[in-house]
């Protein structure tokens, strides 16, 4: 008699997956809880608990849909803390005689699930997860015999093909892109919407991984975990975030002020990256309201938030399986430092770096400006090796998982790929960031000093990288004009500014 186990990975929490649609007395679904997962980064607790939460959540939901489910936690005695070892166990105390697995998202569970696969008797097979606008080797097949990979390129073609905000083979307002008007400061006075948060209580699952060893960072209060933890409350979220932000969300997605962890942002990226929800529903969702209130939701709003899904989370899934694994070992600078010592704790008198990280570590979150231009932009210029900046993205963000996670820090932050996602690395001096944030008022460092007392780090650091990477990037057309700049500067100006960054990264955790 035909008996099927088919394993649900973390991030694969899809209710409306075709598995789900009938139910078989046959299939047993199986989900746990490892440590292989706990311990490849050092992860925020609220990540743990959050996923940890959403599973228990999923398997529930499907018991009561009659489905078989074996979940395995954290602690059960049983629990071999891997999925191939867990598995062979059950398939041999089950006696399964097939085995089915939805494609990991991430290369080192795709690699372990294929091994595995092919080392049983019995039959086994691997679908798609019936989540995202692209296949794997969709961008890979898209740019074949091209020298770069343009994303506004790739985001023009999904558009195209899934007629998203089309009017035949021509975008609607035909112009393709609003990102020139979605870089506004917040107005001084301007308060954002209090952000939507749940108050789940996840205190036993906090309690089961205190019981361990696992390594953590970051804050959590258990009693009111702020997360979504289920479709409904992902629902629930989106809806808040089409009713309440999407009319700012595009002007003000690059904004940073202190202590507003969310702005107008959707917050939808945990959801989303475990399947809770899918890309194409929010959308869908997005663009109707905009149809239905378009004096409210002004179109450019709608067409920096579509780009974000469609366009760079497609996109950068693209890239990552068509780069790994050489990708996980690319370093185009040499960088070779270590993390500042204030990026686990916050403990920094830069102000934007200390709102920042502790807005991270307190909430497991931080919007794509904040994680480019400000934790990104002075890893990269501090020379930090990317394996360090990785790990640390990894780990601190909830929404955080490799195919979204390492094209974008690898790629787009710390230019390490050598410009497969970037044309030119995303670095600053203290002007971009006084431009787009409340951070520069109040700080200990001065933003218009460049060298002396007090002088802004990202000011001389700026034109050190600049100096130390001339080889390599000179002659690159987007970034002529500052090595214009730079030559034309004068030989003392230039050397007292080199003089300040190396004070600066010879005391770096002082900063």
């Amino acid at each position: 008699m035909k008996r099927t186990v088919r394993l649900i990975l973390g991030d694969q929490l899809n209710s409306n997956h075709s598995w789900f649609q009938t139910h078989e007395e046959s299939v047993t679904y199986v989900m746990m809880e490892v440590r292989t997962e706990t311990d490849y980064a050092t992860h925020h607790i609220q990540k743990i608990v959050g996923f940890f939460a959403a599973m228990q959540a999923f398997a529930k939901e499907l018991k009561a849909n009659n489905h078989n489910v074996i979940y395995l936690q954290l602690n059960d005695p049983a629990n071999l803390q891997a999925f191939d070892k867990n598995l062979m166990v059950l398939i041999d105390e089950h006696q399964f005689t097939h085995f089915e697995y939805q494609l990991p998202d991430e290369f080192r569970v795709d690699q372990m699930l294929k091994d595995f696969a092919n080392s049983l008797a019995i039959e086994t097979a691997a679908v798609d997860s019936e989540h995202f606008f692209t296949s794997r080797t969709e961008l890979g097949t898209f740019f074949e015999g091209k020298k770069t990979f343009i994303m506004e390129n790739f985001y023009r073609m999904l558009r195209k093909k899934h007629n998203v905000l089309m009017e035949g083979d021509q975008p609607l307002t035909g112009k393709w892109n609003y990102d020139s008007e979605n870089r506004k400061k917040l107005p001084k006075n301007h308060k954002p919407t209090t952000p939507l948060v749940f108050s789940n209580n996840v205190t036993d699952i906090l309690a089961e991984v205190n019981k361990t060893d696992v390594k953590t960072i970051g804050t959590i209060d258990a009693a009111n975990f702020v997360w979504p933890i289920n479709r409904e409350q992902s629902l629930e979220l989106l809806d808040f975030f089409i009713d309440e932000c999407l009319c700012l969300f595009g002007s003000y997605q690059d904004a940073m002020t202190p202590n507003e962890w969310s702005l107008y942002h959707s917050r939808l990226s945990f959801s989303m990256n475990i399947k809770m929800i899918s890309p194409q529903e929010v959308i869908e969702k997005a663009i109707q309201a905009w149809r239905d209130n378009p004096d409210k939701i002004e179109y450019n709003q709608l067409e920096g938030f579509v780009r974000q899904i469609i366009g760079w989370r497609e996109y950068m899934r693209g890239i990552y399986w068509l780069k790994m694994p050489e990708y996980a070992t690319m370093n185009f600078f040499n960088n070779e430092e270590k993390l500042p010592d204030w990026f686990w704790t916050g403990k920094t008198k830069m102000n934007c770096l200390k709102d920042a990280i502790n807005q991270s570590l307190n909430f497991a979150y931080a919007h794509h400006i904040q994680r480019l231009m400000i934790t990104g932009n002075f890893a990269l210029l501090a020379g930090v090796h990317p394996d360090e900046i990785d790990a640390w993205y990894l780990g601190i963000y909830i929404d955080a998982i490799e195919w979204v996670e390492i094209t974008n820090t690898r790629g787009m932050s710390q230019f390490a790929d050598g410009g497969i996602v970037g044309t030119k690395p995303y670095v600053s001096s203290a002007s971009y960031i006084d431009k787009m944030s409340h951070y520069c008022g109040s700080c200990y460092y001065k933003k218009a000093v460049k060298t002396g007392d007090k002088a802004c780090p990202f000011n001389s650091l700026y034109w050190n990288f600049y100096d130390k990477q001339e080889d390599k990037l000179g002659k690159n057309p987007r970034i002529g004009m500052m090595y214009n700049v730079w030559r034309k500067m004068k030989v003392d100006d230039k050397a007292a500014l080199l003089e300040q960054a190396n004070y600066y990264l010879n005391n770096i955790n002082n900063l």
